[in-house]
């Protein structure tokens, strides 16, 4: 039950940030069309992940898949930041993708039982 609960608030908390990332999204547009495209996938995650909120059981490999690409994501930008290709100011990035994508992998519903 507190798992079921914490997983819910990691979505909600996931979702509602990611979906945040619209605004900035659009106006990277023109600037930087590679940081728009991520941002993009990120919303539409954020969405899905907000949906799965209501049953998550039923969402599983979605969790999933977003907890090991945030995981994924943040291993791309730590090796970016120590070999200099980001900014250090990207530091908040890693830890904050990492850090979602280990809570999902972590509070994942385990697989349901054949019917």
């Amino acid at each position: 039950m507190i798992r079921e609960r914490a997983l819910k608030a990691v979505l909600v908390i996931a979702g509602l940030l990611f979906v945040a990332l619209l605004y900035p999204g659009v106006m990277f547009f023109k600037r930087e069309p590679g940081v728009a495209m991520i941002m993009s996938l990120y919303v539409t995650l954020g969405i899905f992940l907000l949906l799965a909120v209501g049953n998550p059981a039923a969402h599983r490999s979605l969790i999933t898949y977003a907890g090991w690409a945030n995981v994924v994501h943040a291993s791309v930008m730590a090796v970016q930041l120590f070999t200099h290709v980001i900014d250090s100011t990207e530091l908040i990035g890693v830890v904050g993708f990492g850090i979602i994508g280990i809570a999902l992998i972590a509070l994942a519903p385990g697989r349901m039982a054949p019917v």
